[in-house]
């Protein structure tokens, strides 16, 4: 199961763009609303997540994804849930994905050591440790990361082809009518 965590001010293309790519990857997708389950993202739009944090097994997904917004990417790295589900994710070799301002809180937390990860331009001093890229979206090891909202599809399909296969991210890519 993929963990995508929704906190108040979240960029909702980045987290929901993201959902519906995997979710079309028939991929197991929880999205988690910290703090509740309604969850008001930056641009006002409210979602309801499928559990609250208070519901949600942080030793359970097999992948961690963070989108970032504001004050969104704060209220995640303020989450004992998302701490927890972090620190499980590491300890499980599990995959950990952030897009936008929430790779910050990897390169706050040293995950990011010796690692090529990109963000929103004007955060990249917040990853703490890191071998900056200017792809717009980039792997390193079981980490990707990517720059913003404009490539919230891609970040999605780059999921979704190391979660399931190049082969399955491709047909959902051909069928979205991406580029």
């Amino acid at each position: 199961m993929i963990a995508v965590f929704l906190a108040m001010g979240f960029e909702e293309i980045e987290a929901l763009a993201v959902v519906d790519v995997l979710r079309r990857a028939e991929l197991e997708v929880v999205t988690v609303g910290v703090g509740g389950p309604l969850v008001r993202g930056s641009h006002g739009i409210t979602v309801a997540a499928d559990v609250a944090d208070t519901d949600f097994d942080p030793a359970v997904p097999e992948a961690v994804i963070l989108p970032g917004g504001m004050p969104g990417t704060l209220n995640l790295e303020h989450s004992p849930v998302v701490q927890k589900a972090l620190d499980e994710a590491v300890k499980r070799d599990a995959w950990i994905a952030a897009i936008c301002a929430a790779p910050s809180i990897l390169g706050h937390r040293g995950m990011l050591q010796g690692k090529r990860a990109v963000c929103f331009p004007g955060y990249e001093q917040e990853l703490e440790g890191a071998l900056p890229s200017d792809r717009p979206v980039e792997v390193d090891g079981r980490i990707i990361t990517a720059k913003g909202a404009g490539v919230a599809v891609d970040f999605g399909l780059e999921i979704a082809a190391q979660l399931s296969s190049p082969e399955r991210a491709a047909k959902v890519k051909a069928a979205m009518q991406c580029r």
